[in-house]
């Protein structure tokens, strides 16, 4: 039997970092994507569309992670699609991931003084017009550091994604101890990587509201 010393552990959960990382950006990614096509059906303000979005931000919002992460990985082989963990987890936390930052940049365009609407209707541009090349620009400004600190939520959301059998640290971790039986050294370990992936988004977040907030003030 194959003794793992500490540098061992080490370089085993580093490996499955890889795999937590790369989880968070398609989430991110995705989520971004996703995110920016509920916001316009939110603000639209036809009806269906706002009601629509509504609920499916409720539902996203409303609902543990790991119950929706159980839908992608088994509700979607009840179609008959076969779908791998990390396809169920990227499909999972990009939903959920969609659902925050969709309402993170509503309150985003909502702070944007309403005569800067009236200002591009004026000038006879369409709502996508309005939104491209007047609003958005403007929000992106307010949403940018709750976005940031979002991604900190997504990095630990990825854990739950051993549930479903995808090989993130988290996952790694419970394999080693189960070989290594060291279980306050490994999960210490595992403590660290999500702190050094967490706490720089953190600081990033925190100095960008006060970077922006600056800027604002002049």
């Amino acid at each position: 039997m194959h003794h793992f010393t500490f540098l061992d552990i080490v370089w085993a959960l580093i490996g499955a970092a890889k795999w937590t990382v790369l989880l968070s950006l398609i989430a991110f990614a995705g989520g971004t994507v996703v995110g920016l096509i509920v916001l316009v059906l939110r603000v639209s303000g036809k009806r269906p569309l706002v009601a629509a979005t509504k609920l499916y931000i409720e539902f996203f919002q409303g609902t543990p992670l790991l119950m929706q992460l159980f839908l992608a990985f088994f509700g979607l082989a009840l179609f008959g699609i076969d779908v791998s963990p990390l396809t169920a987890a990227a499909v999972g936390l990009t939903l959920f991931a969609s659902a925050f930052l969709a309402e993170i940049w509503r309150g985003a365009v909502e702070a944007i003084p309403h005569g800067q609407w009236e200002a591009a209707r004026s000038l006879a541009l369409g709502f996508g017009k309005q939104l491209r090349l007047v609003i958005l620009p403007q929000a992106l400004r307010l949403a940018i550091p709750p976005t940031v600190g979002f991604s900190v939520q997504i990095v630990k959301g990825t854990a739950l994604a051993s549930i479903i059998g995808f090989l993130e640290v988290t996952k790694a971790g419970s394999v080693i101890t189960n070989v290594t039986f060291q279980p306050f050294t490994v999960y210490g370990l595992v403590a660290l990587i999500y702190f050094v992936l967490c706490f720089p988004l953190s600081v990033a977040s925190k100095w960008l509201e006060k970077r922006l907030a600056i800027g604002r003030s002049h």
